[in-house]
C-alpha cells in the first residue's frame, strides 16, 4: 500500500525524479526568437477525430504552467470532435495561424489523429518545421510527422500497437523501445497515450527550466515524468481481443454516462478519466452543460447535452492528474472486471497494478 508523503519527503521525491531525469535525453533549452516574451505553442487537430488525452493534457498542462502562448489549431474553423469522446472548439483554424503567426510556431505538438495524410494538415507541418518550430507528436502522433517527410534516419518512438505498422511503412526510420519519448534535435515523440503528460512536463522543463516543471509536477501529483518505460511489456493478448469482442457484442450491457461540463474544470483530469472509460467497449460518456463552458485552461468545451435526465455520472473525479488513470482503472476494474481494467490500460499504455487499485481504495478523499 502507499504511503502519503509528508510534504518535505513529497519534495524531496520530485528533485530526486528530476535529478534522476537530467541525465536523461531532454529537449533543447528555449531560445527566443522573434523577440517574443514567451514562445508560441500550438496544439494541432483535425476536426474529426482528434485522440482526446494526446490534444487536451498538453494543452491543459502548458496553459497552467503559465511559461508560453499556447494555442489550439484546427484544420478548419468550427468543432473538433475528439475521439474517444467530449468536443471542444480550437482558438483558430490552421489558415487564421498562419495569417496571425507569419513567423510561425515555436513548438508545434501534433496528436494521433484519424487521418494521418490529411494534406492540409502535413503542408502546415512541414511549413512549421521548416520556420524553425520544434515539432512533438504525441503518442501515433508521430505518424503524420513519418508522412510528411520528418523522419528520415531519426531516432522516434510511438504507441507499442502501431509497431510493426511503423517499421513496415518506415523503416528508414530509427525506432526506438521502451522509452516513455524519445528526442532527436529539434523532434520530440512519444509512446501511447499515457504519456502525453509527463512529455508536457519535459517540455515546460526546456521552456522554463527543472525547478518550474518539478513545482507543476506536484500540483498534479506527477513525481517522475523521465524516459523511463517498457513499451514491449504491453500486448492485448488473446484475452484482450475476446474482451474487446465480448464487451463490443453485449450490447445489453451497453452504458451511456454523464460527465458534468462546469466553468474552471480541470480538463487535464476530465481527460484522462474519461479517455480511460470510453475504451471499454462497452461505454460512451456525453459531456452535459446547457450553456458553453470554458475550462481552467480556457479551452472551450461544446456539450453534447442540455442535461443528464436518465444518464448515471461518470464514476470517480476525485483525483488529481497524476492520479486520474489508476482512479479510473480501479472504478472500471469494480464496474466491469479486471480483464476491462487491462484492455482499457494496454489501449493507454500505462502500467497499473493491484497496489494502486488498493490506494484508491483507502485514500479516496
Amino acid at each position: 500500500m502507499r504511503r502519503k508523503w509528508p510534504m518535505i519527503g513529497l519534495l524531496g521525491l520530485l528533485y530526486f525524479a528530476a535529478g534522476a531525469h537530467a541525465a536523461d535525453e531532454r529537449l533543447p533549452t528555449y531560445q527566443p526568437r522573434f523577440e517574443r516574451e514567451q514562445p508560441v505553442v500550438v496544439v494541432l487537430a483535425q476536426n474529426q477525430m482528434t485522440e482526446l488525452t494526446d490534444f487536451v493534457v498538453p494543452l491543459g498542462v502548458l496553459r497552467r504552467s503559465g511559461v508560453a502562448r499556447v494555442l489550439a489549431v484546427a484544420t478548419d474553423p468550427g468543432t473538433v470532435q475528439l475521439m474517444p469522446a467530449l468536443s471542444v472548439r480550437a482558438d483558430a483554424s490552421i489558415a487564421e495561424f498562419q495569417r496571425d503567426f507569419p513567423q510561425g510556431a515555436d513548438y508545434l505538438i501534433v496528436p494521433a489523429v484519424h487521418d494521418s495524410q490529411e494534406a492540409r494538415w502535413l503542408d502546415f507541418i512541414r511549413q512549421q518545421a521548416a520556420l524553425g518550430a520544434t515539432v512533438i507528436g504525441i503518442c501515433d502522433g508521430v505518424l503524420p510527422l513519418a508522412h510528411a517527410s520528418l523522419l528520415h534516419g531519426r531516432r522516434a518512438t510511438g504507441h507499442w500497437y502501431s509497431r510493426k505498422q511503423r517499421l513496415s511503412d518506415f523503416p528508414d526510420t530509427q525506432w526506438q523501445e521502451n522509452r516513455r519519448y524519445v528526442v532527436d534535435g529539434e523532434l520530440m515523440t512519444t509512446s501511447g497515450v499515457s504519456a502525453a503528460l509527463p512529455a508536457s512536463l519535459a517540455l515546460i522543463e526546456a521552456i522554463a527550466g527543472t525547478t518550474k516543471a518539478s513545482a507543476l509536477a506536484q500540483q498534479l501529483g506527477v513525481s517522475d515524468w523521465s524516459t523511463s518505460h517498457d513499451s514491449e511489456a504491453f500486448s492485448l493478448g488473446s484475452q484482450g481481443y475476446l474482451t474487446a469482442a465480448g464487451n463490443y457484442l453485449a450490447l445489453w450491457r451497453h452504458e451511456t454516462f454523464a460527465v458534468t461540463l462546469h466553468p474552471g474544470m480541470d480538463e487535464v483530469s476530465l481527460a484522462l478519466r474519461v479517455d480511460a472509460w470510453a475504451r471499454t467497449f462497452r461505454t460512451e460518456v456525453q459531456g452535459v452543460a446547457n450553456h458553453p463552458v470554458f475550462s481552467a485552461s480556457g479551452l472551450e468545451f461544446i456539450a453534447q447535452r442540455a442535461d443528464a435526465s436518465g444518464l448515471p455520472k461518470l464514476p470517480g473525479g476525485t483525483m488529481p492528474a497524476g492520479q486520474a488513470l489508476d482512479e479510473a482503472l480501479a472504478e472500471i476494474a469494480t464496474r466491469y472486471g479486471d480483464s476491462t481494467r487491462s484492455l482499457v490500460a494496454a489501449q493507454l499504455e500505462y502500467r497499473h497494478d493491484e497496489q494502486d487499485r488498493q490506494y484508491l481504495d483507502t485514500h479516496k478523499p
